[in-house]
This record gives C-alpha cells, sequence and structure tokens, in this order.
C-alpha cells in the first residue's frame, strides 16, 4: 500500500476505529433498533396495495400525520433533561407503543375477519401507521441523548478530554449512530430475502402466513432498545465504581457521569408549546376540515420557530446565525416532494418488482450506505454542510433520470442492445448502488455541532428543538407529496380480498410528468436555499 493510500485509509478507517468507544454501544442498540423497523416496510407495501382500497393521496396525508409525532421531540428532549437520570423509562413506553403496532398489524393481516369485527381494517391501519412513529420518536429522543452521555467528559481519572478529541468522538458517536440505523436496514433485507425466497410460487394464503412472520419478527426491535438502556445502565454502573476507586469525590462523579454539569430548569415555554401543539394537532386533526393539514402544519411551525428564538439566546449570536443557516438549508434540502406509493405500485404491477427483489434493493442500498458513511466522513468534517447539500442535490438530481427512463421505457432500449442484460432490475440495482449513500449524510454534520457547541444542560433540548424543526419538513415534503398526487392522480389495480373482483382499475397514465416534476423541484429548492443563506449574513462555514 502506498503512502497516500495508506494515509488516506488512517484517516478514513483506523481513525474512526480509534474513536470508537465501548460507551457508544448503549445508544447504538436503540438506534439499529430505530434502523430494524424497516423489516415490515414492503409487506406493508404489499398488504397496503392488494387489500386497501386508499389512494396514493390519502396514502400522502396520512404520512403527514404519520411524521407529526416527530415534531414532538421538542418537548419530549426538554423533557429528558429534565427528569437525565430517569430518561430510560421513556424507553420502555416506546416499546409498549411499538409493540401495541406491530402487533395490531400482525392481527390484520393473519386474523383481518377478527379485526373487522371491532374496527374497518382500514381504521385498524392508520392506528397502527400513527401509534409506531410516535414509539419511535419516543426512544429516539433518549437515544440523542445517550449520544451525549457516551461520549466521556473526561478520562477515567477525572482529567477532561483536549477540545479537538471531544469534537472527533463527537463527530464519530454521530456516524456510528447512522450506521448503526443502517446497520439495521442491513439486517431487515437480509431476512426479507431469506423469507422471500421463491414468493411467486407460494399462493396468497402461504404468502399472508410469511407476512405475519415477519410481523412476530419485528416483536424483537423493542427488545433490543430495551436491552440497550439496560446495558447502558450496567456500563454507567461500572464507570462510577472505577471512578470511586480513584478517589474522585461524589459530586464529581455525579456530573461526569449521571447529569449535565449544570441543573435545567423547566421551560414552560418549551412544555407549553409542546402541549399547545399537541392540543392544536388533535382538535383540528379530529374536527375533520379541509385545509386540517395545512392548519397543523403552519401551527407547528410558528410553535417550533417561537421557541428556537428563544433557545438561540443560549448560543453566541454568531453561533446562532450559522445553526439558523445550517437548519433552513437542510429544511428545503429535506422539504421537497416524494413521487408517494405511485412509483412502487408501478414497479410491482408494471416491471414485475417481487417482494424477493426489493429485498435485494434494500440490501443493495443498506450495505453501500454504510460504505459511503465511512468513505464520506472526511468530507463531513473538512467540508461545510451548505457544500455538501450542494453536492448531496446535484446527486440527487441525476439519479432521479433512471427512475423517470424505467417508466418511458428505456429498459426497453437497453435490453435490446445489450442481449437482455441491462434490463430494468439492472437499471434499478445501478441505480440504487449510486444512490444509497446519499440520503443520510446531511445530517450528521449538524447533529455532531449540536453535541459539540450546545449548552451542557440543554443538549438534548438543542437536540429536540432542531430535529423538530429538521423533521418537520418531512412533513411539508408530505404536504408537497399530497398536493402532486391530487394534481397528478396515480391509481393502481384493487381486487376484492373475497371475489377477486377489480374493485379499481390501474392508471399509471399520469406517473412520468409526476416523477419528473418532483425531480425538478427536488434539484432547483435546495439550490436556491444554498445560495440566498450563503449570501446573507445566516451564512454557515461549518
Amino acid at each position: 500500500m502506498g503512502a497516500a493510500s495508506q494515509s488516506w485509509f488512517d484517516r478514513t478507517v483506523s481513525d474512526l476505529l480509534r474513536q470508537f468507544r465501548w460507551s457508544f454501544l448503549p445508544p447504538l442498540m436503540v438506534y439499529f433498533a430505530a434502523g430494524i423497523s424497516g423489516l415490515t416496510s414492503i409487506v406493508g407495501a404489499f398488504f397496503v396495495k392488494d387489500y386497501l382500497d386508499l389512494s396514493a393521496a390519502f396514502l400522502a396525508g396520512l404520512a403527514f400525520w404519520a411524521g407529526l409525532p416527530w415534531v414532538l421531540k421538542m418537548p419530549l428532549g426538554h423533557l429528558v433533561d429534565l427528569i437525565w437520570r430517569r430518561k430510560e423509562l421513556l424507553v420502555y413506553l416506546g416499546a409498549s407503543l411499538i409493540g401495541a403496532s406491530l402487533l395490531i398489524m400482525y392481527g390484520l393481516v393473519v386474523h383481518t375477519s377478527a379485526m373487522r369485527q371491532v374496527l374497518e381494517v382500514d381504521a385498524w391501519y392508520v392506528i397502527a401507521a400513527l401509534l409506531a412513529p410516535t414509539g419511535y420518536v419516543v426512544q429516539d429522543v433518549v437515544a440523542d441523548a445517550m449520544t451525549v452521555e457516551a461520549v466521556p467528559a473526561a478520562d477515567i481519572t477525572g482529567q477532561p478530554f483536549p477540545d479537538d478529541q471531544s469534537k472527533a468522538m463527537h463527530t464519530t458517536m454521530q456516524t456510528l449512530g447512522r450506521f448503526a440505523i443502517i446497520s439495521g436496514f442491513v439486517a431487515v433485507a437480509s431476512i426479507n430475502i431469506f423469507m422471500f425466497s421463491d414468493v411467486n410460487a407460494l399462493e396468497r394464503a402461504e404468502k399472508v402466513q410469511i407476512y405475519g412472520r415477519i410481523y412476530l419478527f419485528a416483536l424483537t426491535i423493542p427488545l433490543i432498545s430495551i436491552s440497550g438502556v439496560i446495558l447502558g445502565r450496567m456500563m454507567r454502573d461500572s464507570r462510577v465504581r472505577q471512578m470511586r476507586q480513584q478517589g474522585i469525590p461524589e459530586d464529581r462523579i455525579g456530573a461526569l457521569v449521571f447529569s449535565p454539569p449544570e441543573q435545567t430548569q423547566p421551560n414552560w415555554q418549551i412544555l407549553g408549546g409542546g402541549l399547545l401543539f399537541v392540543g392544536l394537532s388533535m382538535a383540528v386533526g379530529l374536527s375533520g376540515t379541509e385545509y386540517s393539514q395545512e392548519v397543523v402544519f403552519a401551527g407547528s411551525l410558528g410553535i417550533i420557530l417561537f421557541l428556537i428564538s428563544r433557545l438561540l439566546r443560549e448560543l453566541q449570536p454568531g453561533k446562532a446565525s450559522a445553526l439558523i443557516g445550517t437548519a433552513i438549508i437542510i429544511f428545503v434540502f429535506r422539504a421537497v416532494p416524494l413521487p408517494g406509493p405511485g412509483q412502487i405500485w408501478f414497479e410491482i404491477d408494471e416491471l414485475g418488482f417481487d417482494e424477493q427483489f426489493l429485498s435485494v434493493l434494500s440490501l443493495i442500498t443498506s450495505c453501500l450506505t454504510l460504505v459511503g458513511i465511512v468513505l464520506l466522513r472526511p468530507l463531513m468534517v473538512n467540508r461545510s454542510i451548505a457544500y455538501i447539500i450542494v453536492v448531496l442535490t446535484l446527486a440527487s438530481g441525476l439519479l432521479a433520470l433512471p427512475n423517470i427512463g424505467l417508466y418511458y421505457g428505456i429498459q426497453e432500449w437497453t435490453s435490446a442492445g445489450t442481449g437482455g442484460v441491462v434490463d430494468a432490475r439492472f437499471i434499478a440495482v445501478l441505480d440504487t448502488a449510486i444512490e444509497s449513500p446519499l440520503g443520510q449524510i446531511a445530517m450528521i454534520p449538524m447533529l455532531a455541532w449540536i453535541a459539540k457547541n450546545a449548552p451542557a444542560h440543554l443538549k438534548a433540548t438543542f437536540f429536540a428543538v432542531m430535529a423538530s424543526f429538521t423533521n418537520l419538513a418531512l412533513s411539508a415534503s408530505s404536504l408537497a407529496t399530497k398536493y402532486l398526487n391530487e394534481a397528478l392522480v396515480v391509481a393502481r389495480e384493487v381486487r376484492d380480498r373475497q371475489t377477486d373482483a377489480v374493485i379499481t382499475p390501474a392508471d399509471y397514465s399520469n406517473l412520468g410528468i409526476l416523477l419528473i416534476v418532483v425531480a425538478l423541484i427536488a434539484l432547483i429548492a435546495p439550490l436556491i436555499a444554498v445560495y440566498v443563506i450563503q449570501a446573507s449574513r445566516l451564512r454557515t462555514i461549518d
């Protein structure tokens, strides 16, 4: 290995291993459990497509409501700061909600008739779709706080780590957090490939049994996150014993291990804002008003912006401006619309992608994302977030072309010219292989910035409020997706489960223009945002 290659390997891989600490493992387990949540995504997609007569616009709207619990990271993060030593209890609450959602879906798939006697299948599905993200957000907010706790502020003798080493450990912790989530995706894809082997040869009843087993297996998700919490407590207790053996005073141990150095006081604006958000969402959501989603989104955005303005007073003006600019850029990048479920319906119906092949695509995506996160770590350390977003935006725009091409039949040309080698599946695999590392990168630098620069007694609050703001971008994305699917209607064939009669005929005539519009918005909007922010006083160089 040459000197240049050895230097690159040292910066990219060896340094990551050097910065690893065993204390990172507990939050990584909670993140890993979040990654495994994708175990049921393929099953859910086929279940909705085959058995529920729900439009693409309705499903996009449901995605909006399912994304709103992530905005609850705002009051939950502050709650974690307030109950720092008891924060693990929230993981148990989240595990209960996740378990309930999985059991509902198992019942819908395997015992549909019995479930229908209590509620309509559509209603059960909506309940499950809302319970699961609520459980995951409760666990995620604790995992974010655990990442701060996992990076030691001092060595075993009580001596603080140098600033550069502390920054490196925080960046490594956040990188490994994304790594753990994607590792969960890898595990999920591998399981699905095995479970869906020879799926095309199975009868519908046999498929249903496989779907049910996957939902039962998914019950390991809450068990893994709970195990991470238990392991974290055991590690803390061990660290305390070692510090006591070193003769470190109890109050110093408490500051270093159990809690932030400053006592957190309740911020009633954050807690009140959180309660106001919940009340607004429930009142408007249950009212059934025509523009309920828009009202909730506008109200949520107003509440979060108000709380951010109060929270930024804790930072120096320069750091506050940079954080605002960074958050806006990431918000716009994440708020661009998606094609919606019509794209995967087209791939299933028209391109013949079955459960196993979709699992293979997921496995390729996950594995290459793991590699990409490691290889691109030096880029995240050495380049600004604005630069990273520009690169990701241009790459995403380029990588939208193969999917558009597949709709318009480019695979017919490529297959004929290559003797059947470059067919639809080949193009899908190639596009997935190139695109896979990009989606998980944008958030890592901001998370590392918060972990290092936010006030010590408000780490979880800063994580939660800024994450709520950027996660609200996903709600904006869901709204935009819904609007596009209402304007450009895409429908898949739906058959009655009992009689096999066609309820809704397939119609993919609008999908091509939908894909083009989505690609243009995703390319133009983030570039404009970066240009405007970098030309203003909110310019970020981090």
